[in-house]
């Protein structure tokens, strides 16, 4: 995070939030420069050069000043919320903070609302989710680490959402306690118990918690944004030296073949004796889900079929299916062993609702 200021007050203000926090980079004018605190980037060029300099290198920006300066410098640089990072404006009296751009996404809505309680301010928030005490569409799950699709339809979703028209909520899959504590239910927010129900509604968008897929249904159902929960364990077996690419591949057949969403993949898991595959644990990591490794002896008991060929070579009678198990905490698979030359796949489903 950087902080900006243009004046004295305003870098009075930096300083002391600084203070607070000390990871940030802060930028004062050279002759506001405070001796005998920490480093501080001293500017002499204009504040266009250091605002361009700033919206390249940092997520998350606060300005010292007016909300007009901060508009006319940030201007030219705005892209899109997606891309652009948080900006905060603060006054030099100190009065307010105001979350001026990417208060959802970009986080500048929870930044207004830190910067103002350390420096004693008021926070100025003014997206209209947040000003009529509803959720933000395009942060829902985001504290269970949700992925985010079909974000072309966010707009019209949260337009909806805020002007009180019908939306479509169907959720197939993932943690039930999504919606924010102490907001209550809207009434124009309509649940659906399937896909087929969502298609035939009247709704003006929808919003779908799932790690199926969705291919297909995007014509049939209002324009829909689409979560994907982090729900699905893969449990992997494979013969030694296996590459990545063959694994990536059996894993990529299963879930098109059983219509399931890569995106939601919460962890890989497999026999201890693994633990060092090159190949799989290169797979884990381009997929950025951490692998899993159980004793051969806890596989064995919780295996559902068991094979003595696996078990000569592993020490236990089977890999994929009861590692699926053991680290989703179901009772049954998803998908039973899917099995190539050299690679064998099972998936499961986590139930959130234990």
């Amino acid at each position: 995070m950087a902080l900006a200021a243009v004046s004295r007050g305003g870098s009075e203000l930096a300083l002391r939030l600084r203070a607070h926090c000390p990871e940030v980079d802060i930028y004062l004018p050279e002759r506001f420069e405070s001796a005998g605190e920490a480093p501080v980037f001293p500017r002499s060029g204009s504040s266009r050069e250091l605002v361009r300099s700033l919206f390249a290198e940092y997520r998350s920006i606060v300005f010292f000043g007016s909300v007009g300066m901060a508009v006319r410098l940030i201007a030219p640089l705005v892209k899109d919320k997606h891309s652009d990072p948080a900006v905060v404006v603060v006054d030099d009296a100190g009065h307010f903070a105001v979350s001026l751009l990417s208060g959802h996404l970009g986080g500048a809505n929870a930044l207004a609302q830190r910067v103002a309680a350390l420096l004693g301010a008021v926070p100025v928030i003014t997206t209209a989710s947040d000003a009529l005490g509803l959720p933000a569409v395009d942060l829902l799950g985001q504290e269970f680490g949700w992925r985010l699709e079909c974000v072309e339809n966010v707009t019209q979703a949260s337009a909806a959402v805020v002007n009180g028209e019908l939306v479509g909520v169907l959720q197939e899959a993932g943690e039930p306690d999504w919606w924010p504590q102490g907001q209550s239910w809207p009434s124009h927010l309509l649940r659906f118990g399937s896909r087929e129900e969502l298609a035939a509604s009247l709704c003006f968008a929808a919003l779908v918690v799932t790690d199926r897929s969705v291919a297909g249904w995007e014509g049939r159902w209002p324009p829909a944004v689409v979560y994907r929960p982090r729900s699905l364990v893969v449990g992997i077996g494979c013969n030694r030296g296996t590459s990545e690419g063959e694994i990536a591949d059996s894993v990529d057949r299963v879930f098109e073949s059983h219509g399931l969403a890569l995106a939601s993949l919460r962890l890989l898991a497999t026999v201890e004796a693994k633990r060092h595959e090159e190949g799989l644990l290169r797979f884990a990591e381009r997929l950025e889900v951490p692998l899993h490794c159980y004793p051969a002896e806890e596989l064995d008991r919780a295996a559902p079929t068991k094979s003595e060929v696996v078990r000569r070579w592993v020490g236990t009678g089977g890999v994929c299916e009861p590692a699926a198990l053991l680290a989703s905490g179901a009772k049954t698979l998803l998908v039973p062993k899917q099995k190539t030359s050299n690679v064998t796949v099972a998936v499961a489903r986590v139930d959130f609702s234990q």
